[in-house]
């Protein structure tokens, strides 16, 4: 670690008081990746025989984008701690992780920082299908920075305006997505023209209201009737923590179990642009057959959204004449 007499106004401008001289210590792990814990909410960064350590709830990252300009803000306190360590050797994830991190090496010198604020930027990690041009997320990255933080170092405390800790970054598996190419409208009453899509825990719907006897004329097309995703004409996806069916949805209120875990709506559409349904209706028997396309239809939660592709397959389902 160099130790610095004067005043460094590049990167940091930090400001510590030792015997009336101006004493400078930087810490630099910006080019360090950042690793989590197992089993703690404790995110580390290690460098050699020096530590960087962010102690804060994992609830912190949440799994929604942040807006520009609008960072989590979270206070440096006994809850959200930032720690940095220097040892007299060089250190791992043992040192930190384990229920009883090894004793060695041996820790020379630590700064506990005792003021600041903790600022998140998240955004979604997505993969993106080149054939289908449909995303998925499957992560979120978080950018990490230190406003007017204050270390208490053994020579006393030092501030920095801004200390960049750097990237975090999760992941996990994209949503499932498991539907069939069958759909069946509610059983929950004649009047209930929702079309369900189901498949284990996950439900695709499509509710269009006092539309869908225009939607759904049993009159063969020769050209794809349409429709634009608004208020009106909604998609809805939903994930619960266990299976559901088409009953689930009969009563109201809906049941509290299985729980909800994740809605995703879809955005409004744009003529001839985006969010535009398309049905196409053949003879199937002495019936009609219903085929639904979604073209250029993002679903949003939050702030963080995916695609469904250029032309998604919603499903078919059968009427009698």
């Amino acid at each position: 670690m160099k130790r610095i007499l004067g005043l460094l106004t590049l990167l940091f401008f930090i400001t510590a008081c030792d015997d009336g001289n101006l004493t400078v210590d930087v810490i630099d792990f910006s080019e360090v990746a950042a690793v989590k814990c197992p089993s703690k909410d404790i995110i580390y960064k290690i460098k050699d025989n020096e530590m960087l350590v962010l102690e804060i709830p994992a609830t912190t990252f949440v799994q929604n984008q942040t807006l520009e300009d609008a960072p989590i803000e979270v206070p440096i306190n006994a809850t959200n701690k930032v720690t940095y360590r220097k040892y007299n050797g060089p250190v791992s994830a043992d040192n930190i992780c384990l229920s009883l991190p090894v004793a060695t090496p041996n820790l020379t010198e630590q700064w506990t920082a005792t003021d600041g604020i903790i600022q998140i930027t998240a955004t979604a990690i997505k993969t993106t299908n080149t054939t289908t041009n449909a995303t998925r997320i499957t992560g979120y990255r978080y950018y990490i920075v230190f406003k007017n933080i204050t270390f208490q170092k053994p020579s006393g405390p030092q501030l920095y305006y801004e200390f960049i800790f750097g990237n975090y970054s999760t992941s996990f598996s994209p949503l499932a997505f498991n539907f069939d190419d069958q759909v069946a409208k509610s059983t929950c009453g004649p009047s209930d023209n929702r079309i369900f899509n189901f498949s284990g825990s996950e439900v695709f719907f499509l509710d269009v209201g006092a539309n869908y006897t225009t939607l759904f004329a049993n009159e063969v097309t020769t050209t794809p009737r349409t429709a634009l995703i608004n208020t009106t004409n909604k998609l809805v996806y939903r994930l619960y923590n266990n299976a559901i069916n088409n009953a689930f949805f009969c009563p109201s209120p809906s049941p509290t179990t299985p729980v909800l875990s994740q809605q995703w709506e879809a955005v409004a559409g744009v003529e001839a642009v985006s969010g535009i349904i398309e049905v196409t209706t053949t003879t199937f028997g002495p019936g009609f057959q219903h085929n639904i396309r979604l073209k250029k239809v993002t679903l949003k939660s939050g702030n963080s959204d995916f695609t469904l592709g250029d032309d998604y397959n919603f499903g078919s389902f059968l009427t009698n004449q």
